[in-house]
């Protein structure tokens, strides 16, 4: 898959799943804009992309916050370009007792990982829309859009409304050739200081914890500029561990 004519625009890209699709898209020969919270980290990643002789830029952005968008988006188009692809993988959680969950709190997760999504794919679909370009968007939803553990509903609610989000834009867009899919990682493992356990492993079809590969290959899957025809869809990329029934003996 050839993605050197895009520029792909990386939310939360500072730490974790994020980092390792900036890193993958580079290596790919895409030109790389990482946005985030996290200066350090995300500076950081731009000096191991262009160390590695790939392209990179990083800008500060809270998007939570609309005006941090806006701000965003037009600091990328005057040093950077008009980007092809949009993936929204910026989010938070907060696993919290639900009658101590608080409506900021509340706020602040669907804000931060749903509204965002909404927006970010808004305006930059409407630059695309404009300048005739056949952009492509992946939303980083979550299997917990379909199974919850006791304190997710701030962030289950998010993640399933990015899914509804994904196939409702795709239907919005298509009349622009404008693409919108969305994956649910399951288990990914993106911690280097953790090893995963056999008991960890064995919940899985695929008989492993998931790796950030795994997710780069998906999102390289959806935004392949020939790969036309997989629109308005959810991947689930968990090793089979949502399909697996788990009995507690």
């Amino acid at each position: 898959m050839d993605f050197t004519k895009d520029t792909v625009l990386i939310t939360g890209a500072s730490n974790g799943i994020g980092r390792g699709l900036a890193l993958d898209y580079a290596k790919q020969g895409a030109k790389v804009v990482a946005c985030d919270i996290d200066d350090q980290h995300g500076r950081q990643l731009i000096a191991e992309i262009r160390k590695n002789g790939g392209e990179g830029y990083y800008f500060h952005c809270d998007v939570s916050d609309p005006e941090s968008i806006e701000n965003l988006l037009k600091k990328i188009e005057e040093s950077v370009g008009t980007m092809t692809i949009l993936i929204n993988n910026a989010g938070i959680s907060e696993f919290k007792n639900v009658f101590e969950l608080e409506l900021e709190e509340w706020d602040e997760i669907i804000n931060t990982n749903l509204r965002s999504a909404f927006l970010l794919s808004k305006e930059i679909s409407r630059t695309w829309k404009e300048k005739n370009i056949s952009g492509r968007i992946v939303n980083m939803a979550s299997t917990r859009a379909f199974m919850s553990e006791p304190g997710s509903e701030g962030y289950a609610a998010s993640k399933g409304g990015l899914v509804a989000l994904t196939h409702a834009l795709a239907t919005s867009l298509s009349p622009y050739h404008i693409r919108v899919n969305s994956i649910s990682p399951g288990w990914i493992n993106t911690s280097p200081d953790y090893v995963p356990r056999d008991i960890d492993h064995e919940q899985h079809l695929s008989n492993r914890v998931g790796q950030v590969q795994d997710i780069s290959k998906a999102c390289f899957y959806l935004t392949d500029p020939e790969n036309g025809f997989v629109n308005g869809e959810n991947i689930i990329v968990d090793g089979g561990m949502t399909k697996k029934m788990i009995y507690e003996h």
